[in-house]
């Protein structure tokens, strides 16, 4: 769950090792889909670096062991690919007789191929858990490939053994501490990498000359005009972007787009590194776009996902090429003019800021290009100044009660119990009180204060629901809520006024909330779920929810998408919202295990994580999301909506606003009153007549303009 991206065959493994979930079967084999780039800058540079790769696996979960995994793979490479086993080595862990033992005893192999290395080469530990040594295969490419000294072998850095297949024996539990008891349930994880294998296959140096991979390649030369090694630094550009552009095309069709964070800012920083090695090599205008073609090309038959999701996975590309394109040429120039008057071949942590802050120039290109020139950084003033801006930036925890979450010690506090799905009234007595940024024990009339309670029927802000708003009463004593937010450790915090009498620390009292405003809330949350569904229907599956917003006004809904709607798609879009609002469908809530969950199409938010148990909201058949807020039961009640405006907010992200009943109501009201006010100002009575009264004045003014025109030119020209 903490990964970005998936970058190992055994990742998607993980959850079964640990013993979290039950794998479908004791064996599996997987062709995984990887991407990696701690490495970023050593891609194009070796033969064997690359951000996009396909790991081949096998994995046991207490089923065969050493034996049976070391034998296979023996007999895969030797037999079934006909590759000589003299050329192929073979390392172990040093302390791993047992491997050793299997390797020569069982398997016949000659001692002297085989090389025991160290922990750090030749053992697989992940802090606490399931761990153990590895046997590693190399290919031995020959010694016209490798360094040249009379010591290169396995595990030399050079280029000559490269390794094809790693076999971990899962046998130990570590607890951290170097102590590794013998687990009795033994596993086996291996990875093979597709590119490498292809490589020894078909008899070329490195990964970009494999047949599918040198094709996009080829695209690339044609585009550009260069040829394959003729030049170093042409043929390292030309393994960047094939390398990038393979590894960006399959992101955006699994759903990524660019950003400046998290897994889209992974996308983005490969898609613009391909950009400027394009540059480096004469190409002037935009070609990524092209060149996906081609990857998707190379992979329709493995990936037939790429073929139908050709035309946005080009259109998200172009889009961002072009964004960059005018970023990199005013920040080139202003780089360019810092780098020739640095002092001490170092660029001031202020100007590397500038660069990054003012133009959106990516500090790590301002690194590669520092570098290529033998120039630093002041990382540390770099670093300092984005962290102000971050905490500039960053919404503030005080609530309007003005205190801190984390100021307080809430830990002795119970949990507050949502009842608000089923109630709009509760009982409960106060657990705590916060005014004036410190715990008191009761509340006067006009005092401002956050209030906690044993349970409530208010709905606390999150999922993009705003928070309810009503009464906390005790008898005649009233406590008037304003907003409702969450801590994170679960106590719902009513943010609000002491309007009459006094409270104190264990009253029993209602919690009521304003029904009529929670109804119509409601109704935009679900809206959102209804026009979410539309939006994928209408414009694509790519479509996912990127924020939300709900409130008793209107709805806010951001998500996926390439390019502005057009007026057709809104329409549609509208118009399939309000069918299914007219079709008056049944709003399911239920719990459900996240598998059964999943299994039924439930939609979830991308990258966020969820428990074993989910709550899961169905309306008619396909509409199926993992929510946590409060909805409608039937889909009838939102009476109508209306797209109120689209709009760009962020680089692949669009955002729609709309309303829904007496909202959309209080639309139609606010327009006739705007409509009369033009009527009144054109003097007319029928507020029918405005738009062919506007076409007309429009047109005497177009008029007048030219003749003024006229005018102008005889006056110039002496005519008058």
């Amino acid at each position: 769950k903490s990964l970005l991206l998936i970058n190992s065959g055994m990742a998607p493994m993980k959850k079964y090792f640990l013993g979290l979930e039950e794998p479908p079967n004791k064996r599996v084999t997987t062709c995984q889909k990887c991407i990696r780039t701690p490495d970023i800058e050593r891609v194009g540079i070796t033969a064997r670096h690359g951000t996009f790769f396909e790991m081949l696996g096998n994995f046991s979960f207490g089923d065969y062991f050493k034996v049976d995994a070391t034998k296979w793979a023996w007999e895969f490479l030797t037999e079934v690919l006909e590759i000589p086993a003299d050329r192929l080595w073979i390392s172990i862990y040093e302390e791993d007789d047992e491997a050793f033992d299997v390797w020569t005893k069982i398997h016949g192999i000659p001692a002297e191929r085989i090389v025991r290395l160290g922990k750090e080469d030749n053992f697989w530990e992940h802090g606490t858990g399931p761990c153990g040594p590895c046997s590693e295969i190399y290919f031995d490419r020959g010694a016209h490939i490798g360094c040249g000294r009379p010591e290169c072998a396995v595990g030399c850095d050079c280029d000559r053994f490269m390794e094809i297949w790693n076999l971990v024996f899962s046998q130990f539990d570590s607890d951290g501490q170097g102590n590794y008891a013998e687990m009795e349930m033994k596993n086996i994880d291996t990875g093979m990498g597709l590119e490498r294998l292809a490589c020894v296959m078909q008899g070329v140096g490195n990964l970009f000359e494999v047949d599918t991979v040198q094709n996009i390649m080829k695209h690339i030369m044609e585009i550009s005009g260069v040829q394959y090694h003729n030049d170093e630094k042409n043929d390292i550009s030309l393994h960047v972007i094939t390398d990038h552009i393979r590894s960006t095309t399959f992101m955006i069709s699994d759903g990524i787009i660019p950003s400046n964070e998290g897994r889209g800012y992974v996308l983005r920083r490969l898609l613009r590194r391909a950009a400027r090695h394009g540059k480096l090599l004469g190409i002037e205008g935009l070609f990524l776009s092209e060149v996906a073609k081609t990857v998707i090309n190379e992979n329709r038959t493995a990936y037939p996902e790429l073929v139908e999701n050709e035309e946005y996975i080009v259109k998200v590309i172009h889009a961002e090429e072009e964004r960059f394109a005018k970023t990199i040429n005013s920040g080139m120039e202003m780089l360019k003019e810092l780098l020739e008057n640095c002092e001490n071949n170092t660029l001031s942590g202020d100007d590397a800021f500038k660069l990054y802050d003012t133009y959106g120039f990516p500090i790590d290109l301002t690194r590669e290009l520092c570098a290529e020139k033998g120039i630093s950084i002041d990382e540390e003033k770099f670093t300092e100044l984005l962290t102000e801006q971050k905490v500039r930036a960053r919404t503030a925890r005080k609530d309007v009660s003005g205190w801190d979450t984390n100021e307080i010690d809430l830990s002795n506090i119970g949990e507050t119990e949502f009842k608000g799905y089923f109630e709009k009234k509760t009982a409960a007595s106060i657990q705590a009180i916060v005014s004036g940024g410190e715990l008191v024990e009761t509340l006067e009339e006009g005092d401002s204060a956050t209030v906690i309670l044993s349970a409530t029927s208010f709905y606390g802000e999150s999922g993009g629901q705003v928070g309810d708003t009503g009464l906390i009463v005790d008898g005649d004593n009233v406590f008037t809520v304003s907003d409702v937010k969450k801590d994170n450790a679960g106590h719902f915090l009513h943010i609000g006024t002491m309007t009459k009498g006094s409270m104190s620390v264990g009253s029993v009292v209602s919690a009521e909330i304003d029904a009529l405003r929670r109804h119509r809330i409601m109704s935009n949350h679900s809206a959102c779920h209804l026009l979410q569904y539309a939006l994928r229907s209408v414009l694509g599956s790519h479509v996912h929810q990127s924020g939300s917003y709900y409130d008793d006004h209107r709805c806010r809904f951001d998500f996926s998408h390439f390019s502005a709607m057009t007026a057709e798609e809104i329409a549609k879009v509208e118009a399939m919202v309000n069918e299914m609002i007219l079709a008056d469908w049944d709003v399911v809530v239920e719990e459900l295990p996240i598998a059964e969950a999943k299994n039924k199409g439930a939609m979830a938010l991308f990258g966020e994580k969820y428990g074993d148990v989910v709550r899961v909201v169905t309306m008619g058949d396909d509409c199926v999301e993992f929510c946590g807020g409060t909805h409608v039961a039937k889909t009838g009640q939102l009476g109508v909506f209306k797209i109120i405006g689209e709009a760009s907010v962020a680089a692949g992200v669009r955002r729609i606003e709309a309303a829904t009943g007496m909202g959309v109501l209080e639309l139609l009201r606010e327009a006739e009153g705007q409509l009369s006010a033009c009527a009144k100002e054109l003097k007319l009575e029928n507020k029918s007549e405005v738009p062919n009264k506007v076409a007309s004045v429009v047109k005497d003014l177009k008029e007048k303009e030219r003749t003024i025109e006229a005018l102008n030119a005889k006056i110039a020209g002496g005519q008058v």
